[in-house]
């Protein structure tokens, strides 16, 4: 069975705190995916609360990989701290969760240095699921490039 977690972790020079506050937002994700897939992040405001719902408007017309258009996305927040980590469950806004998480985990080093984590973890999908082998397929370079976005976004003037 594959594994069921991807990550990236790259030091970013940037305190946790300004990285939090862009990643604990869902029109950040939008500008730090950087593959033209994520559109928009209709009515967003900053993430506070596990339980917080957030949706992004989706496009999978550009990646040239799946012929499913526009679409839209609801998401769940299942962990939050502040400064330190959030992620969020995936799923549709007329569906539950898909059984997989996206999350930010952030490590200060230093006042102005971060260890910043980008995973994928779908260790939360059904059996069913997993035994006929419907694992997404979220290749570690779509999360590199988020990190690296991510760090571009957050250092740029």
């Amino acid at each position: 069975m594959p594994v069921e977690r991807a990550s990236v972790t790259r030091r970013v020079a940037a305190p946790a705190a300004a990285l939090f506050a862009i990643v604990a937002d869902p029109a950040g994700h939008v500008a730090i995916d950087g593959s033209g897939m994520l559109e928009a992040a209709p009515d967003a405001r900053p993430l506070t609360a596990v339980g917080d719902t957030f949706a992004i408007a989706m496009d999978r017309e550009p990646l040239g990989d799946l012929p499913i258009g526009k679409y839209q996305v609801r998401n769940t927040v299942t962990r939050l701290e502040p400064d330190r980590l959030v992620e969020w469950t995936v799923g549709n806004a007329d569906r539950a969760s898909f059984g997989y998480a996206w999350g930010w985990e952030l490590t200060p080093v230093s006042d102005t240095e971060t260890d910043v984590t980008n995973y994928f973890d779908w260790s939360g999908l059904s059996e069913e699921r997993k035994a006929a082998a419907m694992l997404p397929l979220i290749p570690v370079t779509t999360i590199e490039r988020s990190v690296e976005n991510l760090e571009r976004f957050a250092t740029s003037d």
